[in-house]
């Protein structure tokens, strides 16, 4: 078992207060978006396994997959980490995005690599052959889009706030089947005219500014992304407000956005986005629309599940990743963690003492397959590993 050092990113959408806040220190008056916990390449955590001597996990992991992560492990998912998990703290909203499917992935990633587009280019739409199903639990109050809401709940929305230009909108999502109306509507708003677009979204930000309620957070979001169609796709999703504690599970093919608030967020190992909006980065709109499955959906927030061993768990249907978490309390016993898989351990709060180390919130362990470990002490502690 080795505590982990980890990178913190300042992309521009993070909060400048909430991860300081959790781990104690003071803020540097730079965005902290979020802090990466595994082996992703692009910034893996780092441990120390000979003294004086700091290794990524990603070469401790290449060196003996087996005994890292485990035969199990390594035959169903290859000699790397499956999952990697994040502190992610959303100061503004995130683009509006959606992930391929393990076929679309593969299939994509192909043909941009027949076609020798630059893994860095701009246009790059795949980054890898993998899927990227993802989980995000509340740490704060946390604000979202997910999934499609119903065509007319949509309609009701944009009517609401009486711009003409939206009109014709609202006409499509009350004329057509669900998957006929979301599909063409949402076509029609990422292939307007740029400028007739940025004054839809400049009128309709005004009117939902000036109507509150249900409709503040198209304001909101417009404050950060002035004239962007994004804004408008928004209308069409289901808002979501998670309280500490609540997940929401993030499929293939399902849109969404982030929108505010501190989580622990895990995923399948992947950088495949295809973005929809709320971005200055690339949108591929052909395939964007080949991906983004056209059905409304129920957010579907999930709560864990507990089990007699003290673990709450986040049931999802995938095998990368499987996220729990226990609530510790002074003077229990302490519960056996060990497991045939690889795990990390986070403490979100409190003081726990996971075999002999000591965490403090914002703190994380790696720990190999089959290697013996209990938690003990007073805290929120959350545990990422597989199913294998």
């Amino acid at each position: 078992m080795d505590r982990l050092s980890n990178t913190v990113r300042p992309y521009a959408w993070g909060s400048t207060t909430a991860i300081p806040e959790l781990l104690g220190v003071a803020p540097t008056g730079e965005p902290q978006a979020e802090m990466w916990m595994g082996a992703h390449p692009g910034a893996p955590s780092r441990l120390t396994r000979t003294a004086g001597t700091e290794q990524p996990l990603t070469d401790i992991i290449a060196a003996d997959p087996e005994r890292e992560l485990g035969p199990a492990t390594v035959e169903k998912f290859g000699p790397r980490l499956p999952f990697l998990l994040k502190l992610l703290a959303a100061g503004a909203p995130l683009s509006l995005q959606v992930h391929p499917d393990l076929a679309q992935a593969k299939k994509g990633y192909e043909d941009e690599e027949r076609r020798s587009v630059p893994i860095d280019a701009p246009h790059r739409t795949y980054k890898d052959a993998n899927h990227k199903p993802e989980l995000i639990c509340a740490l704060t109050p946390f604000e979202g889009l997910c999934g499609f809401r119903r065509p007319t709940e949509a309609a009701e929305v944009m009517a609401a706030l009486g711009v003409d230009s939206l009109k014709p909108y609202v006409d499509l999502l009350g004329a057509h089947p669900e998957e006929a109306a979301l599909r063409e509507v949402l076509t029609a708003i990422l292939t307007a005219d740029p400028a007739e677009m940025a004054e839809t979204v400049t009128a309709a930000a005004a009117s939902a500014e000036r109507l509150g309620g249900a409709h503040a957070p198209y304001a909101r979001i417009a404050h950060h992304f002035p004239g962007d169609p994004g804004v408008i796709a928004a209308m069409l999703l289901n808002h979501v407000q998670l309280q500490p504690g609540e997940a929401l599970f993030l499929g293939a093919g399902v849109p969404h956005a982030y929108l505010g608030g501190l989580g622990v967020e895990i995923m399948a190992n992947s950088d495949n986005v295809l973005r929809c909006g709320l971005t200055p980065k690339h949108i591929d709109v052909p395939e964007l629309l080949a991906v983004v499955r056209f059905e409304a959906t129920d957010p579907g927030i999930l709560r864990p599940e507990a089990s007699p061993s003290g673990e709450e768990l986040y049931q999802t249907p995938v095998d990368e990743f499987r996220l729990s978490r226990y609530d510790l309390s002074p003077g229990a016993a302490p519960v056996d963690l060990t497991r045939s898989t690889p795990q990390i351990l986070l403490c979100t709060a409190g003081a726990p003492r996971v075999g002999t180390l000591d965490l403090a919130p914002g703190g994380s362990v790696f720990v190999p397959s089959d290697e013996s470990v209990e938690a003990s002490g007073t805290g929120t502690l959350f545990r990422a590993t597989v199913v294998a």
